[in-house]
């Protein structure tokens, strides 16, 4: 049974001031309480960086910007959340200080798992499960919190991505210009930000130079950081090849030109969640490790493909540098591309 019982437009505040995939992996929360709550106001406490997202997804009605709460002196904090009339707050990514805020504010409803001790002492309902020890996918693991709101105890992953409701925005960019209509239109998105592990430079190097030019318009995307640390390993070395999209675009700007583009392949990172969500054909590759492996992370969209070694991997759980990702050849990835650039060309 619901803790929100009879209460007229309620307002649910979800918590989750981390990274881009872990927020799109958050959001079909907010779908899901407005179907079971269609009056209800759901707002959505993020970081500056995410913004572009979640402004995205339609089931969130306010972005509350942590990076500018966390600044305030304490009694103005309390007031960004009491001035929003909060019946639940959802603390999906843990924060002993945000925490600590929501009941300072004096939020009825403060939700968050049981097995971090501040958590006691902060929040009133505590849900008990284990992220590390579970099968579940993220997106899974994150619904679990909001069961005692009325949701479902299990949904499927083509539950969460028909709950997610992000649609991109259309900004206009020049680098539209740059997308051939009679290509297939590829981004290559070779480095995580650290977050991850990598397929390598070796691979997406080979892969481009088997990618026939006739057929593949292909683009190098990633931070203007990444794009200095692949400059001459890649970009250089595919001069005529490849477009250098790398540091050129904001983040809403990046979406949109996904949006615009046929496929899109990394590892398992943020570029990745978002081709995902946006419909387009995402191929991800991913180590057979856990708790990284897709099992756990895979991003939730209908054109989703995954490429990881069915392996039990231990060797390279040390290190960065993962041996079981980079035996993926690229010759699989340009037979899947091949098929649905086949398909493409076939409607």
């Amino acid at each position: 049974e619901s803790l929100i019982k009879s209460k007229q437009n309620p307002v649910f505040l979800i918590s989750r001031t981390d990274s881009i995939g872990d927020v799109i992996l958050t959001l079909p929360m907010a779908g899901i309480l407005k179907k079971i709550y269609p009056d209800s106001k759901i707002i959505f406490l993020g970081k500056t960086y995410t913004k572009p997202i979640i402004d995205c997804c339609s089931y969130v009605d306010e972005f509350l910007n942590w990076d500018e709460i966390k600044i305030q002196k304490e009694s103005d904090q309390i007031n960004s959340f009491k001035q929003e009339n909060i019946d639940a707050f959802i603390h999906v990514f843990p924060s002993k200080e945000i925490a600590k805020l929501a009941k300072k504010s004096k939020i009825p409803i403060r939700i968050s798992t049981s097995h971090r001790y501040y958590n006691w002492f902060y929040c009133n309902k505590l849900i008990k499960f284990s992220r590390k020890k579970s099968n579940l996918h993220e997106a899974q693991l994150n619904i679990k919190l909001i069961e005692c709101l009325g949701a479902n105890s299990f949904y499927e992953i083509e539950d969460l991505n028909n709950n997610i409701g992000i649609k991109a925005k259309d900004i206009s960019i020049s680098e539209y210009d740059l997308i051939d209509k009679t290509k297939f239109n590829l981004i290559l998105h070779p480095k995580s930000n650290a977050s991850a592990r990598e397929w390598g430079i070796e691979n997406f190097n080979k892969l481009i130079s088997l990618l026939p030019q006739e057929d593949y318009n292909i683009f190098i995307s990633g931070t203007k950081q990444e794009g200095d640390l692949i400059r001459e390993s890649i970009i250089n070395k595919n001069k005529g090849r490849v477009h250098d999209l790398t540091g050129v675009f904001s983040l809403d700007e990046f979406i949109s030109f996904i949006s615009k583009s046929d496929a899109l392949i990394a590892a398992s990172t943020g570029p990745l969640h978002i081709a995902s969500v946006l419909g387009i054909n995402a191929l991800g590759i991913y180590p057979p490790i856990r708790p990284m492996h897709p099992g756990r992370w895979k991003p939730i969209g209908k054109n989703t493909k995954v490429f990881c070694k069915e392996k039990l991997c231990s060797e390279c759980r040390k290190t960065k540098n993962c041996l079981c990702m980079k035996s993926i050849s690229p010759k699989e990835i340009i037979d899947y591309l091949d098929s649905i650039k086949n398909k493409k060309d076939r409607q």
